[in-house]
């Protein structure tokens, strides 16, 4: 059994700022990305927590959060 660990509280008075909330980007079938490892390629299907793009000539299914992906 795994847990994740409990958020931390901020407090409106805190000179620190809080966390940001994380970014999930959006993708859409036929849009142009560009991966740090990759290079560029076009989403060919999307899913729920996944894109595959074809990077010519292989295809990859990159999963969320999609930290190395980038719209163009």
């Amino acid at each position: 059994m795994t847990t994740s660990a409990p958020r931390r509280r901020h407090l409106a008075s805190s000179p620190f700022q809080a966390d940001p909330e994380p970014v999930i980007l959006q993708f859409e079938v036929d849009e142009m990305v560009s991966h740090d490892s990759y290079g560029m390629g076009r989403v060919v299907s999307v899913e729920a927590q996944a894109v595959t793009v074809d990077f010519r000539p292989q295809l990859i299914r990159i999963a969320s959060p999609f930290a190395r992906l980038a719209k163009l």
